[in-house]
């Protein structure tokens, strides 16, 4: 056997680990049944088709015949990978904010504004125009859905904005 794609191979075994992470600690919640489904159910569920289609990458990269060399997995996209997990990050400090250093909450339209922006400038071409029409469509969606459709109660706006 040969490792054709280095590239499908890798993500595969990395789909396997994280599907499987997810499987295993799931088992530490109720998981019940299919009728009367638990909190552990669903994430049950998806780490092991998560972990079943990682193994089923893996040995479509697999290879009985060599071809060649394969694809070979290029140099970590380090700017990109940065930028987009610090969106997250400052995605999660905007909308909760940090009691700790006396940051407020600045709220769910802010912090997406914030995602949106920071993350599409990892992308090749940054356009702040597209990046603010996206963020209002998010935003906007993101209301509708989470504030008025499954009246979640979560701040909004940013204090000083809303009293």
């Amino acid at each position: 056997m040969k490792i054709q794609s280095q590239k499908d191979f890798l993500s595969g075994g990395m789909f396997t680990l994280v599907g499987a992470a997810f499987a295993i600690g799931a088992t530490n919640y109720t998981v019940g049944t299919g009728a009367r489904m638990g909190p552990g159910y669903f994430p049950l569920l998806l780490g092991i088709m998560l972990a079943i289609g990682g193994c089923i990458v893996m040995l479509t990269s697999l290879s009985r015949e060599p071809k060649g060399d394969g694809d070979p997995v290029g140099r970590v996209a380090w700017k990109p990978l940065i930028l987009v997990i610090g969106a997250n990050l400052i995605f999660g400090v905007l909308l909760g904010g940090l009691p700790t250093l006396d940051l407020p909450a600045m709220g769910l339209m802010v912090a997406i504004y914030a995602l949106v922006i920071v993350a599409s400038i990892a992308g090749t071409r940054f356009s702040l125009k597209t990046s603010l029409i996206l963020a209002t469509i998010l935003a906007i969606g993101s209301y509708l859905t989470f504030i008025l459709g499954l009246s979640l109660q979560f701040q909004v706006w940013p204090t000083f904005i809303s009293g």
